[in-house]
C-alpha cells in the first residue's frame, strides 16, 4: 500500500487564506469600535441609556370641590402604593411571609401575583395605602418593592351631599354627581419627568423635566351646608319613620334658582365602596319622576284667572262628577268654593270645572312652559324630564280633567322646584342651578297680578283648615300646596302606594326659599303630603330661614279658625 504525500504548497495555502480570514475579521471589528468610539461616540450611550430611560408621571391632587360658603365637600389626600419588580421580588421569595403580612395579603396570593406578572417591569401590589402603612413595607427592605405617591380622593361631609357630589374610583376619575361631570376640570394634567433606573426600577437620575404639573381648578358650587346638612337629617328622619321606599328634597334660592339644599334618601357613605351600590347612589330629586298631583291646582287657577275665565269670587259646585265613565270626587263633599276653596280644600272636582272652562288640552301649554317635560339643565349627571303628552293632536275630556289636579304627566322633584319659583317671583320662573350664581333672568309664566291673587290662596293652605297646617313656620308667611298621589303600579293606579308631596316658599310676602319635599311610598300611619312632607318642610324652611338672617314677617302668627262655608261666600283666611 503506498502513503500519501503531503504537498507543502497546499498547506501553506490553507494557512494562509485562514491568517488573511482572522485578520479581516479583526480589522473589521478594529473598524466598527473606531466609528463608534471616535466618529458617533453618541450612539453607544444612547443605546445604553434607552434600556434604563424611563418617562415617569408625577401625580397632582384632584382639586377641591367646595360649598358656596368654603366649605369642603371633597378633597384629594396623599397615599402610598405599594409596586414591585416582579422578577426580583421572586429571587428573593424568603420575604414573602413578612410582605404579604404587610400587604395584608395571604402568601399564596401574593405570589400568584407575582408569578403572573414575571414578565412586566411594574406590577401594583397594593393601592393607596397610608403613609404610615407604606413605611412598614418599606423597613422591610425587600428588592424590588418601591413606593409611589398618589392621592386618594376623600369626602368630609360623608353621605350628606353624597349623591350631588358623586365619587371617583381608584384612579381619582370621576364616576357620579359632580364628580363626573366636572371630572376634566378639577383633574388636571401630570407632570412628565425623563428619569434613569437601574434594572430593578430604582431612579438613580433625573434627566430632565418634560412637562409641569397642573393642578386642577376647584369647583365652588351653591349648595349651602348649614341647610343641607338640615335638610339631610330632617327628610331621613321622615324616610325613616313612615318606612319609605324613597324620599328627595329640593330648596331653591327664591331669587336666584340656586341649589341650596339637595337631598336623596336611601343615602350611601362615598368613603365606604361597599355602599356605591345602585338604589342608594339615585339622586332621586333629578332621576325620579312621579305624578305630582294636587301641586299642579295652583296652575290650573292661575292660567283660568290669567285668561279672564274666573276671578277670585267666582263659585264652583264640587259635587262628585263624572267624566265619560270616569268618577271624580274629593275627600269630602264641599259645596259650593270659591277658587281659593278649591286650592285650600285641594278639590278635584273644583279643579276640573275650572279646567273645563279653557279648550280640551289647553293646560298643556302653562305645564309646559314652567318647564314640566324637559331637562333643567342643572348639569347633574341622570336628570330625567319627565313625561309631558305634548304632541296630542285631539284631546279627550278625560285627559284634560285629569290634567287639572296633576295625573296624566309625571315630573321631578326639582322641575316642581322650578314651577314654584314662578309662584315666588310674581310670574317669572326661574331655571335651577348648582353653580353660584348672582344674578337671573327670568322666564315670564304668568301676569304678576295673577300672582298677587294667588300667593294669598297658597297662603290659606297652611291655615288651620287646610291642608298643610304642618308646613306652618312660627313668625313667618308661609304659601305652597300638598300632593297625595295614588301611585301608577303595573300600567294602573295602586289604592295602598302613595306619593306624599307639598310644594311651597317663605316668607310669603317676599319670598327667600322655594322648597319641595316628596316621599314614596310611605308605610307607616300617615300618607298625605300634608302629614308627611308637610311637616319635613317646616322644619327645614324653619332653620334655613334663620340661618340666612331672614327677618320673621309677623311677630305672632294667629290664624283665623274659620267656617268652611265661609270659603264660598267672601270671606277669605287672614292673619290677626
Amino acid at each position: 500500500m503506498s502513503k500519501s504525500v503531503k504537498n507543502p504548497a497546499s498547506s501553506k495555502l490553507r494557512y494562509f487564506v485562514v491568517l488573511v480570514l482572522f485578520a479581516g475579521m479583526f480589522t473589521a471589528m478594529l473598524a466598527r469600535a473606531a466609528y463608534l468610539q471616535i466618529i458617533e461616540p453618541d450612539y453607544l450611550v444612547s443605546e445604553g441609556e434607552a434600556r434604563h430611560i424611563r418617562i415617569r408621571e408625577q401625580s397632582v391632587p384632584r382639586a377641591m370641590i367646595v360649598d358656596r360658603n368654603g366649605t369642603p365637600l371633597a378633597i384629594s389626600t396623599p397615599v402610598d402604593s405599594v409596586w414591585a419588580h416582579p422578577q426580583t421580588v421572586l429571587d428573593e421569595g424568603h420575604s414573602w411571609g413578612f410582605l404579604s403580612r404587610a400587604l395584608g395579603m395571604e402568601v399564596e396570593e401574593l405570589s400568584k401575583k407575582l408569578r403572573d406578572a414575571s414578565g412586566r417591569q411594574f406590577l401594583y401590589l397594593k393601592r393607596h395605602l397610608s403613609p404610615g402603612d407604606a413605611q412598614e413595607v418599606v423597613k422591610l427592605e425587600v428588592p424590588g418593592i418601591h413606593l409611589e405617591r398618589e392621592y386618594r380622593r376623600y369626602y368630609p361631609t360623608a353621605a350628606v351631599a353624597a349623591q350631588v357630589v358623586g365619587f371617583t374610583d381608584i384612579d381619582e376619575k370621576g364616576q357620579e354627581g359632580l364628580e363626573l361631570t366636572f371630572d376634566k376640570q378639577l383633574t388636571g394634567s401630570p407632570g412628565r419627568t425623563r428619569v434613569m433606573q437601574d434594572r430593578v426600577g430604582h431612579i438613580v437620575d433625573y434627566v430632565e423635566q418634560l412637562s409641569p404639573p397642573r393642578p386642577g381648578k376647584e369647583l365652588r358650587i351653591s349648595l349651602d351646608m348649614r341647610i343641607q346638612y338640615l335638610a339631610h337629617r330632617s327628610l331621613l328622619t321622615a324616610y325613616t319613620y313612615h318606612k319609605a321606599e324613597s324620599a328627595s328634597l329640593v330648596a331653591l334660592d327664591a331669587k336666584t334658582g340656586e341649589i341650596l339644599a339637595m337631598v336623596s334618601a336611601p343615602d350611601f357613605n362615598p368613603n365606604d365602596g361597599s355602599e356605591r351600590v345602585n338604589h342608594r347612589v339615585k339622586n332621586r330629586a333629578i332621576t325620579d319622576a312621579f305624578e305630582p298631583g294636587s301641586t299642579i291646582k295652583p296652575i290650573t287657577v292661575a292660567m283660568a284667572l290669567q285668561q279672564g275665565l274666573i276671578d277670585v269670587n267666582t263659585e264652583f259646585d264640587t259635587s262628585p262628577m263624572y267624566v265619560g265613565s270616569k268618577a271624580i270626587s274629593d275627600t269630602g263633599n264641599y259645596g259650593l268654593l270659591k277658587a281659593e276653596g278649591v286650592i285650600v280644600k285641594s278639590s278635584n272636582v273644583g279643579a276640573v270645572k275650572i279646567a273645563f272652562l279653557s279648550e280640551l288640552g289647553s293646560l298643556i301649554e302653562p305645564i309646559t312652559r314652567l318647564g314640566f317635560g324637559s331637562v333643567t339643565g342643572v348639569r347633574l349627571p341622570g336628570e330625567q324630564s319627565g313625561n309631558t303628552p305634548t304632541n296630542r293632536e285631539v284631546w279627550r275630556e278625560v285627559e284634560h280633567a285629569t290634567l287639572a289636579y296633576g295625573h296624566g304627566f309625571t315630573t321631578t322633584t326639582l322641575q316642581l322646584a322650578q314651577a314654584y319659583t314662578a309662584f315666588a317671583n310674581r310670574g317669572l320662573m326661574l331655571s335651577p342651578t348648582i353653580l353660584p350664581r348672582t344674578n337671573a333672568t327670568g322666564t315670564p309664566v304668568f301676569k304678576s297680578s295673577v300672582i298677587d291673587e294667588l300667593v294669598p290662596m297658597l297662603e290659606s293652605v297652611t291655615s288651620d283648615i287646610g291642608t298643610a297646617s304642618l308646613a306652618r313656620v312660627n313668625n313667618y308667611r308661609v304659601a305652597g300646596k300638598t300632593g297625595t298621589v295614588e301611585r301608577l303600579v303595573g300600567g294602573g293606579y295602586a289604592t295602598d302606594s302613595y306619593t306624599s308631596v307639598f310644594a311651597g316658599f317663605a316668607p310669603a310676602d317676599d319670598p327667600d326659599i322655594v322648597l319641595v319635599v316628596v316621599v314614596h311610598d310611605p308605610r307607616g300611619e300617615e300618607y298625605f303630603g300634608g302629614a308627611v312632607a308637610a311637616p319635613v318642610f317646616s322644619a327645614v324652611m324653619k332653620g334655613a330661614l334663620r340661618l340666612r338672617n331672614i327677618r320673621p314677617t309677623v311677630e305672632e302668627q294667629l290664624w283665623v279658625a274659620v267656617d268652611e262655608t265661609e270659603l264660598s261666600d267672601g270671606v277669605g283666611l287672614h292673619e290677626l
